[in-house]
């Protein structure tokens, strides 16, 4: 059978560096970073004590008060970057055929907070098991979606994709998937998180992941520096309407970029660590480029998983010089994690949405904070440092990768 085409349409974010997709657009392109001290809790007694907090956030102004009580933050997150995504598509929900739109979302975690709350609840209480009735739809990282097709009538697929850091490129690629057998005409897609708790930080610290820079919060997000000691939790969602390309024309949609292909690969190699020459992330991104029948020559512009650990940066970068050989000099490769920190299952879809605006503006936002050269870097790359470049980008790709070695690679062209 002959696939469809599938094409974005729509657009929404809520990110530590703006609260909807032109705000998150202008902080990339000038280089804003969202790190700042954490305001959740008391961080004296913990190693970080910063991170990337969605920031002038409050859930009863966009959802009803008693639905948002229902509502982990993460689940609201979703609510919020999705409704922008769909009004941004311009979806007539009272023509469209709600049989055929689904919801496919990326969590990583899902409701930590909610979890985190009712175990110290009880654990602070005289044993008696007095818990939440909404605890577990509130904390199941399920509901995100479940929650915006109830909202919208949305009858399609709908469910969540879990792969860690991976989770929203996940979702991304089996929502293009859906659409290009046939089975959808539209699908609300992307991911959120919400772990800056006590928990999600306590654990992190634990595992010597995260930056301890708390004397410069700012700049404690550093891929490819030299000095990078860890990554910058951080939080939010991003949504993307995906749409099969007749439909959206017939009703006269803007079309931001095509969907070109995905990728999926395993390391098979470590529980939390990536394989050291990146084999994993070579196959996803060979995997991507033949799902999307193009060259490696054909890619202008890679936004890299690029966390800002000292191994993850530089096994990605030795893929990417493996699968595109000579042509890697010639791509503009960024972290835009050096801005939003690492939003661990909502990374995929707020990467893949910077992805497609590069292609519509012609510029790459930068990596900031790089000060420090690191030797087992090809120098000859371009890591689009400290500053947004202007480039004609026809084909962009974006990297997520996940513990447990799970890899995902979504690659978006101009239309």
């Amino acid at each position: 059978m002959e696939l469809k085409r599938v094409v974005v349409t729509g657009l929404g974010a809520l990110t530590p560096i703006g609260n909807t997709k032109d705000e998150y657009w202008d902080g990339l392109v000038n280089g804003k970073s969202g790190a700042a001290p954490i305001t959740y809790y008391d961080t004296e007694k913990f190693k970080t004590k910063f991170a990337c907090e969605v920031k002038n956030f409050n859930a009863t102004d966009f959802l009803d008060r008693k639905e948002a009580r229902k509502m982990d933050k993460f689940a609201q997150y979703a609510m919020v970057a999705s409704d922008e995504a769909i009004a941004d598509a311009k979806l007539n929900l009272d023509e469209v055929n709600k049989l055929r739109v689904g919801v496919i979302w990326g969590a990583g975690i899902g409701g930590l907070e909610t979890f985190q709350q009712e175990v110290l609840n009880y654990a602070g209480g005289d044993g008696t098991p007095r818990f939440n009735p909404f605890f577990i739809p509130k904390m199941i990282a399920d509901i995100a979606p479940a929650n915006i097709s109830i909202k919208h009538g949305f009858m399609g697929p709908n469910y969540t994709t879990v792969s860690a850091c991976a989770s929203s490129a996940n979702a991304i690629f089996d929502a293009l998937n859906m659409i290009r057998l046939g089975h959808c005409d539209v699908i609300v897609t992307g991911g959120s998180e919400a772990a800056v708790t006590i928990a999600g930080m306590g654990g992190f610290n634990a595992m010597h992941a995260l930056s301890t820079r708390n004397e410069s919060p700012e700049s404690a997000s550093r891929p490819f520096d030299g000095t990078r000691d860890g990554f910058v939790l951080g939080e939010g969602a991003g949504a993307l309407i995906l749409e099969e390309y007749e439909h959206a024309k017939a009703r006269g949609a803007k079309i931001y970029a095509e969907v070109a292909g995905g990728g999926l690969s395993s390391d098979a190699h470590h529980m939390t660590a990536p394989h050291p020459e990146g084999i994993g992330v070579v196959e996803v991104m060979k995997n991507c480029l033949e799902n999307a029948g193009l060259n490696p020559e054909d890619v202008d512009h890679i936004n890299t998983h690029g966390t800002s650990t000292p191994l993850g940066d530089v096994a990605e970068l030795k893929a990417i010089s493996k699968v595109f050989g000579s042509h890697a000099k010639n791509i503009n490769i960024n972290s835009t994690k050096s801005m939003t920190g690492h939003l661990l299952g909502a990374a995929g879809a707020i990467e893949a949405i910077s992805s497609i605006l590069a292609i519509e503006h012609g510029i790459v936002p930068p990596t900031i904070n790089h000060t420090t050269v690191d030797e087992n870097i090809d120098p000859e790359l371009n890591l689009t440092l400290n500053k947004a470049q202007k480039r004609n980008v026809k084909v962009a790709m974006s990297n997520t990768f996940g513990f447990g070695g799970h890899n995902a690679c979504v690659l978006f062209k101009k239309i």
